[in-house]
């Protein structure tokens, strides 16, 4: 049974996901399934949570399927969005991290949690208010924001919502502590409407909210999650250069600020990530997304690795012997340099086992990635 509410305390600490980790490799889970970062030991696979329909059915599969998932010891990167499924993502997260804990599975310290911030949204345990009534009850008619605080791509950049969906976050999923939080596509959310200068002063703000949570220990890191703009040439409009935001995180910040993350699309179908070489830092040019990432320490995860399952139906050669076409599509990803972990949505039982097994195959070599990659040319 699961108790009231009462926030989980503590974050995802080097001890602890060295705990987890150690615990998955008795249960047959290999070493390189971990990768290190900032000392934390994460898994190679982490667990998406958008997709979805709000009903009871879907919020007990998401349940269970994070539950089994992290217990199995396949799983301890759990990523999700206030706006996902209308914040049924997150309360169904705080739900599964209060039995794993009560049943004595994990402890707080040994998972890592990220959430996002920026889009509107309404409440899916309201479902009769729709997005826009949610936000003129909750906000506008408050005076929280304005009617024009939101973007023609229905994103929100006010300091006084971001610091409400922080709030909120931490609430549904009864957490003292996020371990990080994102920024969630704001610029290609905003491109059309202000220009590059006003958008870094969007930004600047933003990322002043988030260093005012870290240094009340609310959330420990913040990052930029996004779709297109690391994955454009430079000449394109909504291009961004990760080396100048990361410049207004230490701006802000200063040297031990907290901008350590981004999120961006990475598979067989959306290859910049490893191929286009469309970033400097400092003298060094023609950087992909994931170089200057390796320079700027900068941890990556990535999204849409199946492309919503449309990759099941590709044509994708077989290397290294792998005949299993999610093998195939998953550990090309999960195995690229630099890459801390694709994030993979799961709710059904058999998708949940499927991907635990996953877990248990070992990532690609350094080798094995490069006679695997030629399937991209």
């Amino acid at each position: 049974m699961v108790s009231e509410y009462r926030a989980i305390g503590g974050y995802a600490t080097p001890q602890g996901t060295k705990k987890y980790m150690e615990n998955a490799l008795k249960n047959g889970f290999p070493n390189s399934h971990f990768r290190s970062f900032d000392n934390l030991n994460l898994s190679s696979l982490g667990m998406g949570t958008y997709l979805g329909q709000i009903t009871p059915e879907e919020d007990r599969d998401l349940e269970n399927a994070i539950y089994e998932s992290v217990k199995s010891g396949a799983m301890n990167v759990i990523d999700t969005a206030i706006n996902y499924r209308s914040m049924k993502s997150e309360k169904n997260i705080g739900k599964a991290m209060k039995r794993l804990i009560e049943d004595g599975a994990i402890s707080r310290d040994q998972v890592f949690i990220s959430t996002k911030n920026g889009y509107i949204t309404n409440d899916g345990d309201f479902p009769t208010v729709d997005v826009l009534e949610y936000m003129q009850n909750m906000f506008i008619s408050q005076g929280i924001i304005d009617p024009k605080d939101i973007s023609s791509g229905y994103n929100v950049l006010n300091p006084n919502y971001i610091r409400k969906c922080i709030d909120k976050s931490l609430t549904n999923m009864q957490l003292d502590t996020i371990d990080l939080v994102y920024v969630h596509n704001a610029y290609e959310s905003w491109v059309e409407d202000i220009d590059r200068k006003q958008f870094d002063e969007m930004i600047r703000k933003v990322f002043q909210v988030y260093e005012e949570y870290r240094s009340k220990n609310k959330i420990n890191y913040y990052g930029m999650a996004t779709w297109t703009c690391f994955r454009l040439p430079q000449n394109e409009r909504e291009y961004l250069s990760l080396e100048e935001m990361v410049k207004i995180a230490q701006e802000v910040g200063g040297k031990n600020h907290g901008f350590r993350f981004i999120q961006l699309p990475y598979n067989l179908a959306y290859r910049e990530a490893y191929m286009l070489k469309n970033q400097s830092v400092g003298n060094d040019r023609d950087l992909t997304i994931l170089q200057a990432c390796n320079k700027l320490d900068i941890g990556v995860f990535t999204s849409v690795p199946l492309l919503q399952t449309k990759l099941f139906d590709a044509k994708i050669p077989d290397y290294l012997g792998y005949d299993d076409q999610l093998l195939k599509i998953v550990q090309i990803t999960r195995s690229t340099p630099n890459v801390l972990a694709p994030l993979i949505g799961q709710k059904k039982p058999n998708h949940v086992k499927e991907n635990i097994q996953l877990a248990k195959v070992a990532p690609l070599t350094i080798a094995e990635f490069n006679d695997a990659i030629k399937i991209f040319s």
